[in-house]
């Protein structure tokens, strides 16, 4: 049968217009040439050069540089879009392989500026680095050189580059494909992946556990492969940390989001050590559902008033109430997300699951992308994608260099923009039992994105360490160590059926970004102590929290959110948001005491 797409929302038209970055593929191939020859023009003029150069030849070569990765990033960003929305189009995957080569050779040319930096003597990169001409490039160069002990020769970073066309970027396009392709049988009906997931936010329990089983099915059918393309993955970083001589296997990781071990080890262990507010809040979640035992596809399910539809053009106006009542400079960006047609909407054929910003380059503006199905969660995840949005438009000022932020602070602006959109709706809501269904809702999405994201970091720990210890992992080894882990965090309150078992092969950060997922709980954490200070109306804190987003990666991000009065290097900080989280369970549980009383 046809697959049955979301109830009609309004977004299907909602399509965006990539014509931003080229009117068409030939004017890709000509800014690819261009990049080529600056590329090949730059290593003419600067190989063997750098540890020579003046402050202010430097800061000219760094202008240079920057033009060319501008220009492979605009052509890399226009054919990694376009594939997103119809990956299973032949010809659009083979356009997104052939700018990938193509970028790569050009890369390639570029490696002997970063190996030459990691090569020079430490005080005399230390002088550079205080230089007022390299101002701009300051905190991109104090990041290489602390790096250097990671850095390879030229010749074995080119074949590293050469070669991760045909490994891992391989093997993260073919995960894609294999679950864009994926259909799942539900009711006689045959669904996509997104589509099904979202049936597991549905009101009817026989239809969450129908579609729980479906998923399992699907994957269970795909096993062969997707066991084959995580141990691959696997092996690959191994590889790569071993040459590379990282100490273990969140060490890049945590070097690249600029951030400790420790600090990174606080987190995992404050989060790890409060599983009893996972626990305690899905027991609240189970009486107020009215069942005798909570199984795994009961924890999104929703309460009341909370599953309502929206259609888009009320989800857009709840956003841009929302942000423009924080800053008018923030609702003038969002607008411009909708007005020039900078997001894709509704759930398609083939199309990426999921939902993501992508920051594009400073010469373009981002992109968003979405499966909108018209639930409250929608809203938010819209909410959090245009964060971002604001995010990466506001950075662009800092250049190609600095606009980006380490995964760490990424969540920031996405997470912060999620609070501003729910305090809108519940602020709005009168109805006692709307405002619990709302609360519990919320509830539910720091669960999701602190401790569910937590147990995912341990899951990860267990298949790295299992791959370099004891070899290749069964699909049985997965589900073992997937199993061992979620139970951590659910104790006596959820069942997680023998169909749960699987579920762990379809998450996508596993494969494109291994290591990614405590960075959700470190944005979750970090906005929660931001958001009270706001709440308290601290002086300037809006003006302040533009200055932050301005300020992309132009620093270490305990100095830029050091100026909003947190504190990132304090062990105790983690501490504070999930109090902050505690408080809501103590304020959902109230709730439903006096709803029960009354």
């Amino acid at each position: 049968m046809p697959e049955t797409l979301a109830p009609s929302t309004g977004a299907e038209t909602v399509r965006w217009n990539l014509t931003d970055l080229y009117a068409d593929t030939a004017a890709l191939d000509a800014d690819l040439d261009k990049a080529d020859a600056e590329a090949e023009a730059f290593a003419e003029r600067y190989r063997g050069r750098l540890a020579d150069l003046a402050p202010d030849a430097l800061a000219e070569a760094m202008g240079l540089l920057e033009v060319v990765h501008d220009r492979l990033g605009r052509a890399y960003t226009y054919a990694y879009l376009h594939w997103s929305t119809d990956t299973e189009d032949a010809e659009r995957g083979a356009l997104l392989q052939r700018v990938r080569e193509r970028y790569t050779h050009a890369s390639q040319q570029l490696i002997f500026f970063d190996v030459e930096w990691a090569g020079l003597d430490e005080d005399a990169a230390t002088a550079l680095l205080q230089e007022e001409a390299l101002a701009p490039y300051r905190h991109h160069l104090e990041l290489l050189h602390l790096r250097r002990a990671h850095v390879l020769s030229e010749g074995e970073e080119r074949v590293l580059s050469e070669k991760s066309i045909t490994g891992r970027a391989a093997w993260n396009r073919f995960f894609d494909e294999t679950l864009g392709a994926s259909r799942f049988e539900l009711r006689g009906e045959t669904l996509s992946k997104q589509v099904l997931l979202s049936k597991l936010h549905d009101p009817d329990r026989s239809l969450r556990c129908d579609a729980a089983l479906a998923l399992t099915d699907g994957l269970d059918g795909m096993s062969r492969p997707l066991t084959y393309v995580f141990n691959t993955i696997l092996a690959d970083k191994a590889s790569t940390d071993r040459l590379r001589h990282y100490d273990h296997w969140l060490a890049s990781r945590n070097l690249d989001n600029e951030i400790a071990d420790a600090s990174v080890q606080a987190l995992i262990d404050a989060v790890t050590g409060r599983y009893d507010l996972s626990e305690r809040f899905y027991r609240l979640k189970r009486n107020l559902l009215g069942l005798d035992e909570m199984m795994d596809y009961d924890r999104y399910a929703p309460i009341g008033e909370a599953d309502r539809q929206f259609q888009w053009d009320e989800a857009r106006d709840t956003v841009l109430d929302a942000y423009t009542a924080f800053h008018p400079t923030m609702g003038e960006i969002t607008q411009q997300f909708f007005e020039g047609r900078w997001i894709d909407a509704p759930v398609a054929d083939g199309k990426r699951g999921g939902a993501f910003s992508h920051g594009a380059v400073p010469s373009a503006h981002p992109y968003i992308l979405m499966n909108f199905t018209g639930k409250v969660r929608d809203v938010q995840t819209l909410a959090h994608e245009l964060g971002h949005g604001v995010h990466q438009y506001l950075a662009r000022e800092q250049g190609v260099f600095h606009a980006g932020t380490p995964l760490t602070t990424a969540e920031t602006a996405s997470v912060f923009g999620e609070m501003l959109v729910f305090q809108q709706l519940i602020d709005r809501e009168t109805d006692p039992q709307a405002r619990l269904a709302m609360l519990v809702q919320k509830i539910d999405d720091s669960m999701a994105t602190v401790f569910r994201q937590v147990t995912m970091n341990r899951f990860e720990e267990a298949i790295h360490t299992h791959r370099r210890e004891r070899g290749e992992l069964t699909s049985g080894d997965f589900a073992d160590h997937w199993m061992t882990t979620q139970r951590r965090m659910y104790g006596e309150a959820v069942t997680l059926g023998e169909h749960y078992r699987v579920w762990w092969s379809y998450i996508p950060h596993f494969v494109h970004t291994p290591g990614y997922v405590y960075a959700y709980a470190f944005g979750e954490l970090l906005v929660l102590a931001l958001y009270a200070r706001y709440r308290d109306g601290q002086d300037g804190f809006t003006d302040a929290y533009l200055d932050l987003l301005r300020s992309g990666g132009s620093d270490w991000p305990h100095v830029l959110v050091g100026r909003l009065g947190i504190d990132l290097q304090d062990p105790a900080f983690w501490q504070q948001g999930l109090r902050a989280i505690e408080d809501l369970i103590d304020e959902a549980e109230a709730a439903a005491d006096k709803m029960q009383a009354g």
